[in-house]
C-alpha cells in the first residue's frame, strides 16, 4: 500500500501541465509563469518541485539569451528544490530532468561566459513525462 502522504501522489495541476508543454516547446519564459502559477496555488511539499522544474526553465531561458551569470546562479538554487525527489514523481522523470540540466550547465560552464552563444541547441531537452499515468488511488 503506498503512503497516502506521498507527495507525488496525485494528479498535476493543470498549470504545471501546461508550464510543461510549454517547456517542451522551449517557451521558457511562459513555462516559468505558468509553473509559477501552480507554486502559488499548490499546497504542500508538491509546490517545491514546481518551483524546481520552474527555475530550470529560467535556467535555459538565460542560456538562451547569452545571460552566463544568470545561468549558473539559478542552476545552482534549481538543486535545493530539484535535488530531494524520487526519480519519478506524478509521472514526471525528475531524475532525468537533473541528469539533462546538470549536462548542460556543465557545457555552459566549460564554455565560459564569452563562448556561451556557442552551446549546443540539443542540450535543452523535454522534460518527459507520463501524462496519462494514473495517479490516484492506486
Amino acid at each position: 500500500m503506498k503512503d497516502k502522504n506521498d507527495p507525488c501522489r496525485g494528479p498535476i495541476h493543470p498549470k504545471a501541465m501546461q508550464g510543461i508543454l510549454y517547456f517542451n516547446k522551449g517557451m521558457y519564459y511562459e513555462s516559468h509563469e505558468a509553473l509559477e502559477d501552480a507554486w502559488k496555488v499548490e499546497g504542500g511539499p508538491i509546490r517545491d518541485l514546481y518551483k524546481g522544474i520552474l527555475q530550470t526553465a529560467v535556467v535555459y531561458f538565460h542560456i538562451t539569451r547569452l545571460n552566463y551569470e544568470g545561468a549558473v546562479k539559478m542552476y545552482a538554487r534549481s538543486q535545493k528544490w530539484l535535488r530531494d525527489w524520487p526519480e519519478v514523481c506524478r509521472g514526471i522523470h525528475i531524475g532525468q530532468l537533473r541528469r539533462d540540466l546538470e549536462s548542460t550547465i556543465a557545457q555552459v560552464q566549460r564554455l565560459g561566459q564569452e563562448p556561451i552563444s556557442s552551446i549546443d541547441a540539443d542540450n535543452f531537452k523535454p522534460i518527459t513525462w507520463n501524462k496519462m499515468e494514473k495517479h490516484e488511488h492506486e
